[in-house]
């Protein structure tokens, strides 16, 4: 099975969301976001997956690479195919199907818990989360996770996303930690060693709550019929 992975060049590594993907049979074809223009076209493709990113949908000097993915996002959408979405994954889901987004009160940086309608498969965490903007869930869209900032996992149709990072491992935060990470996190009171040692300490967890995330994905979510009637 043939899917699509939307990432900005230099941060592509989908890590435990990808490998499970891969365990189910799907090969990914990797899209930068710099260059839209370079993306194939998305028939044959049965998955579309958006990683994070540190940009933000609303900066005017990106306005013509955001427009790009959103309508990937739309048609995507639009034609049933299934498609996750992680932090700006989630925020070009609901910036493309009609919600918002908007900067945070404050960033969410650091292994947290959320509150989940669904812990069997969308677990109460720690997740990884590192993000200064938040969302509203888009029309025809359901929330089934949240923090105190604003929504944790949406569902609608064939598509999810997730505001935390399900794919997040300990080679991956390294490479965050470095260079502006260290700063970030400076802002929020956690040192880099201070993060990769609670990396450390989840990672087990998490993978096992990744799996049971992207399992339930595929299961339910990637299956339904596609006037979106399913029983959760």
């Amino acid at each position: 099975m043939r899917a699509l992975l939307i990432a900005n060049s230099g941060d592509a590594d989908p890590g435990f969301v990808g490998e499970r993907f891969r365990h189910h049979g799907f090969a990914f074809t990797e899209c930068h976001r710099e260059r839209p223009d370079e993306w194939p076209a998305l028939d044959g493709y049965d998955l579309v997956l958006h990683l994070g990113s540190e940009w933000s949908v609303y900066w005017p000097h990106l306005a013509t690479e955001v427009a790009a993915e959103a309508a990937l996002t739309r048609e995507v959408h639009e034609r049933g195919v299934p498609q996750f979405g992680i932090c700006f994954g989630s925020q070009i889901m609901a910036h493309a199907l009609g919600g918002t987004v908007e900067r945070a009160r404050t960033p969410e940086i650091g292994w947290l818990q959320v509150t989940s309608d669904r812990p069997d498969v969308i677990a109460e965490g720690p997740w990884m989360q590192w993000h200064s903007d938040c969302f509203t869930v888009p029309p025809g869209f359901e929330e089934l996770a949240r923090s105190v900032i604003g929504p944790q996992a949406i569902v609608g149709g064939r598509s999810a996303a997730t505001q935390f990072h399900p794919e997040a491992n300990e080679a991956m935060l390294v490479r965050w930690v470095s260079g502006g990470g260290a700063a970030e996190l400076a802002a929020v009171g956690l040192t880099p060693e201070e993060l990769l040692a609670t990396t450390r300490a989840s990672t087990a967890t998490s993978r096992e709550n990744s799996d049971v995330l992207v399992d339930w994905f595929l299961e339910s979510i990637a299956a339904r019929p596609l006037d979106g009637r399913s029983d959760r």
